[in-house]
Parts: structure tokens; sequence; C-alpha cells
């Protein structure tokens, strides 16, 4: 049971973060800009774990000058950076499609851990990585002739699965000397913070003067947030770093079946071969 905890850690991960798009959605609905939807989850969410460790166990705060630049590169590097190009391609495509551009990230961590660890490229591994990018490539609608996304939409899902993958690169890092707990809490320390610079005071006071905002927030925060992080984090302590990201891209399966049943986007055929082809490749690495 304790081999499974860390894939299933990740799994969970994967699914939660596929929730983002039900509440990013209704944020951008109520007259928030991405960027005003980045500094709700990263300040919301550094307010959330400041305030659970300060009642539960305050040793989670420790940590050396020396290492901060993990957790800037955590907290900035990827999570600021990959939000703000996530949440802005949520709008110019589909959820699905979103999500799918972001699962370029497991190819970027993958080659990277090959680099800077000489991870193996395992056969399992390079199977697995085969069908995500094939489930991506089938379920955006390449080769069909009904591609919607635009070149910024591309450029940005591009750009998100980049920055989004360098977070288990820097956690790895982090993860050698510390717990999840306080590489997860001191990631956004640095993004909440990061977050102030495209901080928009008249347009948070404008859309914030209803409890279903709140409700909204709170989820975002709460559900897409805190807890797959935490879970994220954990199964990346006991898991390669490209396994990991291969396992955590069932969100695009999660984002799929939201942006239908929430807001009626289209589950054709390519779309379910292609997120088919994502799961097989999740269970091809169990």
């Amino acid at each position: 049971m304790t081999r499974w905890l860390p894939h299933a850690q990740i799994l969970t991960a994967g699914v939660l973060w596929g929730l983002i798009g039900l509440f990013n959605r209704g944020l951008a609905a109520g007259g928030l800009s991405p960027a005003s939807i980045v500094l709700v989850r990263n300040l919301g969410g550094l307010a959330v774990l400041a305030l659970v460790f300060l009642l539960a166990d305050r040793s989670v705060f420790r940590v050396e000058l020396r290492h901060l630049p993990w957790f800037f590169g955590t907290g900035v590097v990827s999570v600021l950076l990959f939000t703000l190009c996530y949440f802005t391609c949520q709008q110019l495509c589909s959820l699905a499609v979103a999500a799918i551009l972001l699962y370029t990230a497991p190819t970027f961590v993958v080659v990277l851990s090959a680099l800077l660890w000489q991870d193996r490229l395992t056969r399992r591994k390079v199977i697995a990585l085969t069908l995500t990018f094939l489930g991506c490539a089938l379920a955006s609608g390449l080769g069909s002739g009904t591609l919607a996304v635009t070149l910024p939409g591309l450029l940005l899902g591009v750009g998100s699965g980049f920055f989004y993958g360098l977070y288990s690169i820097f956690g790895r890092y982090a993860l050698a000397r510390y717990r999840p707990a306080t590489v997860t809490l001191y990631t956004f320390l640095f993004a909440g913070a990061g977050s102030l610079l495209v901080l928009r005071p008249a347009e948070l006071a404008a859309a914030f003067d209803g409890p279903d905002m709140a409700l909204l927030a709170l989820g975002l925060v709460v559900v897409a947030t805190v807890l797959p992080y935490l879970l994220y984090t954990g199964g990346l302590a006991k898991l390669d770093s490209g396994r990991a990201a291969i396992l955590a891209s069932v969100e695009p399966v999660a984002a799929a079946f939201v942006g239908a049943l929430a807001f009626g986007e289209g589950l054709g055929p390519g779309v379910v071969l292609g997120l088919a082809c994502i799961l097989i490749s999740v269970y091809v690495l169990r």
C-alpha cells in the first residue's frame, strides 16, 4: 500500500488541478482578469497554508537563507509564470485544449531530469511520454482541421507547460533538504509576493461585492491549489520528477470533463481518443 501512495497522491493532485477551470471561468465572468485570478490563487494559497501551519506545526517555517533561491524557483519562476500563462490561455482556448497544451510539461521534465540527475530514460517512460504527446495532439485537433487554437494561445499554453514543469525540477532540489509542507509553504510565499506585481485593487473591489465570488475564490484556493500542491509535492518526494510529471497528466482528463459538463464544451472523437492515450500512459507507469 505504501508503494502506491505517492502515485495516488499525484493522480489525485492532477484531478484536483483539472477543476481549476470550474472556478476560473466563474471568477472571470464576475469581472476578474487572469492576472487578478493569479493574485487571488497565490495570495489565498499563502494565507491558507500559513494559517494551517501556524496552528499545527510551526517547524515548517524553518529554512536556511541560502536555500531561498530554490523557493524563488518553485514560487516565481514556476507557479507565478505558469499560472499567468495558463489562466490567460484558458481565456483564449477551451479548457481541454489549455490543459492539454499545459501537458507538454512532462517532456521538459524528463529531458531536464536526464541532464541534471542522469535519471534513466526507461522504456516505460518513453512509451508513456509518447502516448502523452499523441494524446495531446489528438485531443487538441491536430490533423483534423478543427484546431481552434490561436498563435498567442498556443504560445501561452506551451509556456505554461514549460514553467509548470520547472516546479518538479526546483522542487526536487528543495525536497532533498526539506519536507513537502515546507516546500509548498515557501513556494506560495514567493508566488504570493510576486503576484502583488499584478495587483489591481479597483478590479478586486468591484468584483468581490457578493458571496458568490468569495465562494469561487475559496474553491480555487483550497480545492484547486492548496490540496493538490501538498499532494503533488508529497508524491514528488518519493518519485523521480519525470514519472511524477507524466502521472499528473490526468489533469487534462478532468479538465475536459469539467469543460463538457459545466460549460458545454464538445468532447469529440479526437478528444476522447486523446484522453484515452493519456490514461493509458498513466497505466504504463503504474
